[in-house]
């Protein structure tokens, strides 16, 4: 069995770009909540997906990864495809988020739902998209939101401005890692150094108007000039 790798502390995930702005999120208390609040639900991995799949191609590409080269023409798993189904197989995920597999034999591209239960966005359900590279773990996988969301760290061409995703990726940092920064963002958007700078100057000088923003964008509708489909579950 491959060594599991070490464990990165929450307060290590930032919600910023730039490393001279970059500012601490002290999620302990946040993903400490979450523990207590899901109770039996905590690790819950998201309806409609057979983890004992993921198991199985785990255990079989491992071992296909480990095969002599007298193997002939028989392909090997490569790193990325072991480390990403490692990942998937240890995934240990709140009540509040699930992935989906369109293709169940391809762990390489998936989504993930988060449907915040608290904060600004409590209600909305939005969709991101994962592409796990060839490099994985060495090159953080590319991750898009799908949902159109007014927030001050994603911009409306679905781009996140989550630091883990830059320049701060690290290989013995996981999916899980990921997941909780992008969930983090939800419960604290971070205006200090964003994406979307309308919705940042709107919750530095009115949290009140950002929240009556959020809530029109989750129902449908304009904010501003800017059209938002419905994104409420």
């Amino acid at each position: 069995m491959a060594e599991k790798p070490p464990q990165i502390h929450p307060t290590e995930i930032r919600t910023s770009i730039s490393p001279s702005s970059a500012v601490e999120l002290n999620t302990t208390s946040a993903l400490a909540n979450y523990a207590t609040e899901a109770g039996s639900g905590y690790g819950y991995r998201g309806p409609g997906f057979d983890f004992s799949h993921v198991q199985i191609i785990w255990e079989a590409q491992k071992k296909d990864g480990e095969a002599s080269p007298k193997a002939g023409n028989q392909k090997k798993a490569s790193a990325a495809q072991l480390r990403i189904t490692k990942d998937i197989n240890e995934l240990n995920l709140p009540k509040t988020c699930n992935t989906e597999f369109p293709d169940p034999d391809d762990l390489l591209n998936f989504k993930l739902v988060i449907c915040p239960d608290e904060g600004f966005y409590r209600g909305g359900r939005f969709i991101f998209s994962f592409k796990v590279g060839p490099n994985y773990p060495h090159e953080p996988p590319k991750v898009k939101c799908e949902t159109a969301v007014y927030h001050p760290n994603i911009d409306l061409e679905g781009n996140v401005c989550l630091n883990i995703l830059r320049e701060d990726w690290k290989p013995v940092l996981t999916i899980n890692s990921i997941v909780y920064g992008l969930q983090y963002l939800f419960l604290e958007p971070n205006p200090e150094d964003p994406l979307n700078k309308d919705a940042a100057e709107v919750l530095q000088n009115n949290r009140r108007l950002f929240e009556q923003n959020v809530q029109k964008a989750m129902r449908g509708g304009y904010v501003g000039a800017v059209y938002f489909e419905r994104c409420l579950k």
